[in-house]
């Protein structure tokens, strides 16, 4: 192994290796900062939550005016749910299930209590991202909007000289609920907060909750849903925003515009990403090209080690492992001015989004380690093979001599 080292130290060209090594180290980081930055950025344009994705739009008609004082919402035929699911830019459509009753919740806390008179509605649970807890002992898991948590911690909390409370907060205070319906029929439950939407500007229940209910306190109800919810394929595709505007209807909370910001920044990132990968397809080249160059300028001595008994896979070792170091290297300094470069960016966007919250960095890491491996993996497969092409083949003479041919 010493004296493959002395061959190999003898003709190595460090300008080659530094320019692998930058050009490496360049294209790893574009590839993962911008893997990163699409995840820590994305919250902030799309108000992006676990409950509803961004291929999601919530679709509403016009109120229509019924007299002076105001109007009543229109609702969606059968019609026009099965006219919205055959286009083309349509991957299925579900519908608001509104209470068909009254509902008051309370609760308190510190000594304190409080009320209002609520409402709920439901959607089909395939649509909503985060699942539904099982419930314990009749309670009713709820989501709310954050917007209705703003709305207290800074407008009623602050004029009332009430405690504000924070999303976990909420989320451990049980709520009392009491429902009630036709005939006076009346039910009382518990309910409690599971998460907060972005998106979504109504208390959310379960589906299967919301039929019970509707069945037991308002059976004769029977109305059309005036909201729908719609996964599109492309929310970049204009013939949503043509069949929107064709049809009179409503979008709710900006939802195209939000997937449209989505689908931009993953095209974004994909095309930095592209770049980061051909410079670290060139810096691979570039590699493989001065290891080929010291095995050509090696190439006598190498043959001279295999003849005298050295295994192919012991000369091509120190190759193999001087390219699996410079990767390795490369990684971790990719590593480490990632999470520099990052803390300074989300220094920045913590000032423009006061309440955006950091993305995760594990898909980041795992890709760098991928790429180390497969990067590392070709490299040692082309040295194994150079190396190969140097073992000599014998060839039997007149009289019973050898002689060596080149296995090129």
């Amino acid at each position: 192994m010493k004296l493959i080292w002395k061959l190999l130290r003898r003709h190595l060209s460090i300008g080659q290796l530094v320019g692998f090594f930058f050009a490496n180290l360049l294209g790893m980081l574009i590839v993962l900062l911008s893997l990163q930055f699409y995840e820590d950025i994305v919250p902030a344009f799309t108000g992006e939550d676990s409950v509803m994705k961004n291929t999601y739009i919530i679709v509403s008609k016009h109120i229509a005016a019924t007299n002076a004082l105001g109007g009543e919402a229109q609702t969606f035929t059968a019609a026009d749910i099965s006219d919205f699911e055959s286009q083309g830019f349509t991957r299925r459509v579900g519908t608001f299930t509104a209470s068909q009753y009254q509902v008051y919740g309370s609760l308190s806390m510190g000594g304190m209590g409080m009320g209002t008179e609520m409402f709920f509605e439901s959607v089909p649970d395939d649509f909503v991202d985060t699942k539904w807890p099982a419930s314990r002992d009749g309670e009713v898991p709820i989501i709310l909007p954050r917007s209705y948590l703003a709305i207290y911690n800074f407008g009623f909390a602050q004029t009332k000289n009430l405690p504000k409370l924070s999303e976990g907060v909420v989320s451990m205070v049980q709520m009392d609920l009491r429902l009630r319906g036709e005939g006076g029929r009346e039910v009382t439950c518990k309910g409690r907060v599971v998460g907060f939407s972005n998106r979504l500007n109504t208390v959310l229940v379960p589906q299967a909750f919301m039929q019970k209910t509707n069945a037991e306190l308002a059976p004769n109800a029977m109305t059309e849903p005036t909201r729908l919810i719609v996964e599109v394929k492309n929310p970049t595709d204009d013939a949503i925003a043509t069949y929107i505007q064709d049809h009179g209807y409503e979008l709710e909370n900006d939802t195209l515009e939000a997937g449209r910001a989505t689908y931009f920044l993953k095209v974004v990132a994909g095309i930095v990403m592209a770049v980061g990968l051909l410079i670290s397809a060139l810096s691979f080249y570039i590699l493989m090209l001065s290891i080929y160059l010291l095995v050509q300028k090696n190439a006598e001595k190498l043959q001279n080690l295999l003849l005298i008994g050295y295994s192919p896979a012991r000369v091509s070792r120190p190759y193999q492992l001087l390219t699996i170091g410079l990767n390795a290297l490369v990684l971790l300094l990719a590593f480490a001015l990632l999470f520099w470069l990052r803390g300074i960016y989300l220094e920045r966007l913590w000032q423009m989004f006061p309440t955006l919250s950091e993305g995760s960095v594990t898909t980041t890491v795992l890709i760098g380690f991928a790429l180390f491996v497969i990067v590392s993996f070709f490299n040692i497969i082309a040295i194994r093979r150079k190396i190969n092409r140097l073992t000599p083949r014998f060839k039997r003479l007149k009289g019973g001599l050898y002689r060596t041919i080149n296995g090129k």
